[in-house]
């Protein structure tokens, strides 16, 4: 075990190195590209071209167990082996060949809107004559039912029974995602879609297994949470050992097709109270002892395969550690997230940016009266402006961050800046669901008891779930006001600033050097 933990060692090391120009990865076919002046190379990358889409066809088409292994194995093999251009060609064939046949489908559809309904009366008088009535329907909607599935369904349900398959199948749809973000092909979208939904069938929490991650597991599935680890990077050994150790719990979904690698993971820090910030999670030492613990604090969660994006594998990782945690420790009664806010810095200086273009008469107050005079006051030394909202923005693009040492000027802006973060998280949203990514996911987890229900109601109408108290911080009086600062704290309390620190609302205000 110790060479693998010198082996996970080096490797942290290395994503510690900035990287180099010249460290860029090779192209997707392996090497350094195709030479214009090799006509004998670009012949040899046409002929892999249409091995893989004989392959593919092989795929699709043979019945014959021996064949169809090895078409499988040819495909798969192939498509790693072509570069970029090629397995978009080679998707965008797929999506457009063996497509579903439409000329059938309304031929199908015509035959169907045919068909006379039997009427009441007669239908009444004899089952036996109403059974045969209905014969033709039932024929041909059962017709219709095959024939609206696309021929590409054949290769997806053979990977998925093919060893290999499935995470064949999560990288295939990882390279749709990126070509359909270079350009939007409504083919290409409809494989994609296809696609997902039955990953989300294959991928069910019935057919996931709770893994709980710890120190002893293997060095590759270790080296694995340091890669993927989205939220908050891990630094070094010292790092994943503390968040693997007393006092925090990691835990991940498996898939017997894809061993020793997590679909997505979670980080759980076990206190005596939620946290304010972030940082008393990640460097909080030592731990809160476990038999003191009455909290569980959900900070971190990643997802390891870009090919599984928009498939919601954590609300049921999320409900299922809860239920772990709480039938093996019976003391934690609270359960809550401390979620990331990266948008909220860019949102808020976009806002006062337009503020001061518009001018003063069309333009909105983001302060209110006293906020703008207590921060006029408190701001001389900092930062200069002809009003309050110039004055906030000039603060907040600083890039020396003096003002976080001055506590008045912090206390000034902490009232405006968590008002301003709930009107974001609750208010502000594009086609009906949240600005914020982050928020996406941790909208519907603000009850725990009630993800699902969130989940539901965020999904379906676009409502976001908040509790009075946060709530009351959009038109609140000056009396809840201590109140719901806490809370809001509590519940959200980690800002991504735009120079790419994580840094959380009350360590941005209130600690200095922040």
């Amino acid at each position: 075990m110790n060479k693998n933990r010198k082996a996970l060692s080096i490797l942290m090391r290395t994503r510690m190195r900035p990287p180099s120009p010249s460290s860029s990865a090779p192209p997707l076919d392996g090497g350094g590209g195709v030479s214009s002046s090799s006509q004998d190379g670009s012949a040899s990358f046409h002929t892999d071209f249409e091995r893989v889409r004989e392959s593919m066809h092989s795929a699709i088409s043979m019945n014959k167990t021996e064949i169809l292994d090895a078409a499988l194995n040819d495909f798969s093999e192939g498509y790693f082996g072509l570069h970029n251009e090629d397995r978009r060609t080679l998707l965008l064939t797929l999506a457009r060949e063996y497509d579903l046949n439409r000329i059938q489908v309304r031929q199908l559809m015509k035959q169907y809107l045919g068909l006379e309904l039997p009427s009441g009366d007669k239908a009444a008088e004899n089952v036996h004559e109403e059974e045969g009535s209905f014969s033709a329907f039932y024929r041909i909607e059962r017709n219709l039912r095959h024939s609206l599935k696309p021929m590409y369904e054949v290769l997806f349900e053979r990977l998925n029974t093919h060893p290999g398959g499935l995470r064949f199948l999560s990288i295939m749809r990882a390279d749709i995602l990126s070509f359909l973000a270079e350009e939007n092909v409504p083919s290409l979208r409809a494989l994609d879609s296809y696609l997902k939904e039955k990953l989300i069938t294959w991928l069910s929490p019935a057919n996931l297994q709770l893994h709980h991650i710890t120190w002893d597991d293997s060095a590759s599935l270790l080296e694995k949470i340091v890669a993927y680890e989205a939220v908050h990077p891990i630094s070094n050994l010292l790092d994943l050992k503390r968040r693997l150790g007393v006092g925090r719990r990691c835990f991940g979904y498996l898939h017997p097709a894809i061993p020793g690698e997590p679909l997505i993971f979670i980080e759980v820090a076990l206190m005596k109270t939620v946290a304010q910030t972030i940082q008393e999670v990640l460097w909080d030492d030592p731990p809160t002892p476990e038999s003191e613990a009455t909290c569980a604090l959900f900070y971190s969660i990643s997802s390891t395969q870009p090919g599984l994006s928009g498939i919601n594998l954590g609300k049921f990782l999320i409900k299922r550690v809860i239920d772990v945690v709480r039938r093996d420790m019976p003391g934690i009664s609270t359960f809550a997230t401390l979620s990331p806010i990266p948008g909220y810095m860019q949102w808020l200086l976009s806002k006062l940016a337009s503020v001061e273009r518009s001018g003063s008469t069309f333009s909105e107050n983001l302060l209110k009266p006293e906020e703008e005079s207590a921060l006029l006051e408190a701001a001389e030394e900092f930062a200069t402006g002809k009003n309050g909202m110039e004055v906030m923005r000039n603060l907040l693009s600083s890039t020396s961050y003096e003002w976080t040492k001055s506590e008045k000027l912090s206390l000034v802006l902490k009232t405006p800046l968590m008002r301003l973060c709930a009107r974001y998280l609750l208010q502000e949203k594009k086609r009906g669901k949240a600005l914020d990514s982050v928020g996406n996911f941790t909208y519907k987890m603000e009850r725990v008891d009630h993800i699902e229900e969130n989940a539901q109601s965020y999904f379906s109408k676009g409502e976001i779930q908040a509790s009075d108290e946060v709530r009351a911080y959009l038109e609140m009086p000056n009396a809840k006001l201590l109140k719901s600062q806490r809370f809001l704290q509590r519940l959200v309390s980690t800002i991504w600033k735009t120079i790419g620190r994580t840094r959380s609302v009350s360590a941005c205000l209130s600690i200095p050097n922040c």
